[in-house]
Formats: C-alpha cells, structure tokens, sequence
C-alpha cells in the first residue's frame, strides 16, 4: 500500500493522499479556450483551462477539495482554535514545533497544511474534523492519514543526514534552470499546498522502509539527535534506494513553450552521471509553464515522465 502511495505521488503529489478528495476531473465545457491549450487533455477528458496558471503567479490559491464548500467556511471561521490544536497535536505525537500555512475545507473537516519550523524540515498534512450541522470543530479529534507524517519526518531526517549531498541537488537544480530555462514552483504554493514530505520548489523527497522508522524512533526520543548519528545509521543499513524516491518537477519558464524532450533527456543522463547526490531512485517530471490551480499539479498530457516506472538508482 505505502508503495502505491509512492508512485500516486509523482504527479498528483498531496492531491492524492487527501482520500482522493480532489481527484476528479472538471468537464465544465468551455469551447474558445479548450482547442487553443493543446496541453490540456488528461486521460481523454478535458480539463477546464480556467484553472491553469502560470507557474510563476501560482501560491495555491484556487487549490480545493470535494465537497469542501462549508467546511471551509466554516474553518475560517475558526482558524484561531484549529491552529492551536494542530500546533498542540504535532507538538504532542511528533515532538515537532510546526507553522500552519493553509487551511482547505474537505468533506467532513478541514486539511491542515504545516511546515515543521526547524530540522528535521519537512510538510505536512492535518485533518480537522468538522461537525457541519452544528458548525462545530472537533479540535480534540486532529488526525492524520496512516503514515504520511512519519514518511515525511523521515524524508526531513533524510535530508539532514545527507546536508551536503542535498545541497549538491540544490546546485544541480540551479545550473540546469540557468542552462534549460526552467522555474519551479514558488515558495508560497509549496507552503501553501506542498502536502508532505521534504520539499523545495524544484523536487520532493518521500522515505519508507524499517531503516526510516528506526531514525524515526530515534528522532522521536531525543529531538536533539545528531545528524552525523543519522547519517552513520543509514549508511550502515545500506537501505535500498528504492526506498527514497526523489522526484524533480520542472516547468518550462517561457509560457507559451512546450516540455522540451531533448532537454529533458539531456537532463536525465546528468541525473544519472551526477557524483554527490544522495543515495535513492531519481525521477524527473518537465511540463509547460501551466499550473492546475485546482489540483495544485503541473502534469497534463504534454507532461513528459518517462521516468514514471523505471527510476534512475543512485547506489
């Protein structure tokens, strides 16, 4: 199951993990727009182009779930007593300080987006339940869905461990940006929808495996942990890289420009020769300049993945 979550996560990122609440595809008709967006088809179904953005303006905003049209409302209403017992939640069961970012109303509650405020850095996901008859916040019953936290503090362990091998992915993020014309997304809509897990603009880190709920435990007893006993761990475990799944999402700066395939091949064989990455299974995602401002997803059918099932390895 965790592994199915792995591979939901590359295109559809947090959109997927929230139950699938915003998995379903607008067919709203909009006929002088959907001919002139070429990249806008998905799965044979159109997508309303009223929801796609320039990556460059996008902060999350428009970003929903199904059903979320009270609840959200009537989150808002309360956003003082939900960050309270968010904050107090993760404090509680995660020992981690947390930021709240966001707040989008769901079926029967509200989806909680943080950022833990120090290391182990990562994001995450809260649910809120929500009484919507009585319009009350069950501020007791702060939940999260099965191991999404614990991945995502184990991607944040992750990348303290490997601070200067991240650091040369940040690099390599910045040459070929330089090089390819390619933007992320901006810090607002990682902040705002980035979902779980340890994250940057350009890519996204998930961990699983018993070697990650070792450091996990470990994290969870002694929050001052030190990152070079980390590291020791995980290099001992020689875990297997398919348990850490890196995955860059890039955009194509120019708007009006399609997914440039020989760059993105161009940009695959560098990822594969690279020295002085971090041990794991690499996959890159390259879209248009558009954003899914509903879904919060860059992937359409133009989207070139071909990394989709067979994943780079970096031993």
């Amino acid at each position: 199951m965790r592994k199915n979550y792995k591979f939901l996560a590359f295109g559809l990122g947090i959109t997927v993990l929230l139950g699938g609440c915003n998995m379903e595809k607008d067919t709203t008709k909009n006929t002088d727009v959907e001919t002139s967006v070429k990249a806008n088809q998905k799965d044979g179904v159109t997508l309303n182009t009223e929801n796609l953005v320039s990556v460059q303006e996008y902060t999350g905003e428009g970003y929903a779930l199904r059903n979320g049209e009270k609840t959200d409302k009537i989150a808002e209403d309360n956003r003082e007593d939900i960050e309270v017992a968010v904050k107090k939640f993760f404090i509680e069961k995660y020992k981690t300080e947390v930021l709240v970012h966001n707040l989008v109303g769901n079926t029967d509650g509200v989806s909680v987006f943080v950022e833990s405020v120090r290391e182990p850095h990562f994001h995450a996901v809260a649910i809120v339940p929500i009484d919507v008859d009585n319009k009350t916040i069950e501020t007791d019953k702060v939940f999260t869905q099965a191991g999404q936290v614990e991945d995502a503090l184990a991607s944040g362990l992750y990348a303290m461990a490997y601070e200067e091998e991240i650091e040369s992915l940040n690099n390599f993020i910045e040459q070929i940006s330089k090089d390819y014309s390619l933007v992320g997304k901006n810090e607002e809509a990682v902040q705002n929808v980035g979902g779980t897990g340890f994250l940057t603009p350009y890519y996204f880190i998930s961990s699983i495996g018993e070697t990650f709920d070792k450091i996990n435990s470990m994290y969870l007893e002694d929050q001052n942990i030190d990152k070079t006993e980390i590291r020791s761990i995980l290099d001992e475990s020689k875990f297997n890289p398919d348990d850490v799944n890196i995955v860059f999402n890039v955009f194509m700066k120019n708007g009006s420009t399609e997914p440039d395939e020989k760059a993105y091949d161009e940009i695959s064989k560098m990822i594969e020769t690279a020295e002085g990455f971090p041990r794991g299974s690499y996959s890159l995602l390259m879209h248009d300049n558009l954003i899914n401002s509903k879904y919060g997803s860059g992937s359409k059918g133009n989207t070139i993945d071909k990394h989709s099932i067979n994943e780079i390895m970096k031993e």
